[in-house]
């Protein structure tokens, strides 16, 4: 799984860009995944572990009314939690976890129903919902692998939008 982090990493070194995580199933297997890479650190600059649903209000922003409705495992909560992360670590990009990863249901959601988002510069918001299969472990190193593939995305859509706008749009 190095390889992904150590891609998102170089990505956002060579554009001077940061990244911080806010992090509630994975428990903070994203941040591991992350600093496991030598010079993580002129990049990462933190991440909220934020398991407990009131830490996702407190710490992170989250609308308390959102969480009350619909519980902490939504996309809308997801990106709330990016976006807080980005702002509350003064980062250029937020990625987050939240979801299920068992031994049984949470607000009402199946074992294996994540949410991740991303949350960058001129506005970027990006969330998916992964539905995964196997026990906690498995889901937990997939949502991992999901996330740092979200936020490559991001990166390369990012990059060819600033690439347009530098070439006058065409």
């Amino acid at each position: 799984m190095t390889s992904g982090a150590a891609q998102v990493l170089l990505r956002l070194q060579g554009r001077g860009e940061t990244l911080a995580v806010a992090e509630s199933l994975t428990g903070g297997l994203v941040a591991a995944e992350l600093t496991s890479v030598p010079g993580a650190s002129q990049v990462f600059r933190g991440s909220v572990t934020a398991y407990a649903t009131p830490l996702k209000r407190d710490l992170l922003g989250v609308d308390g009314t959102l969480l009350a409705e619909r519980g902490a495992v939504d996309p809308e909560v997801a990106q709330a939690m990016a976006s807080g992360v980005r702002r509350v670590l003064s980062a250029d990009w937020g990625i987050a976890t939240t979801g299920v990863a068992g031994p049984g249901a949470q607000d009402g959601k199946p074992v294996g129903t994540v949410f991740i988002a991303v949350a960058g510069p001129g506005g970027t918001e990006k969330v998916a919902e992964l539905r995964l299969n196997g026990g906690r472990a498995d889901i937990r190193k997939e949502s991992v692998r999901g996330l740092l593939e979200l936020l490559s995305g991001e990166l390369g859509e990012n990059a060819r939008a600033q690439d347009t706008e530098h070439n006058g749009g065409n």
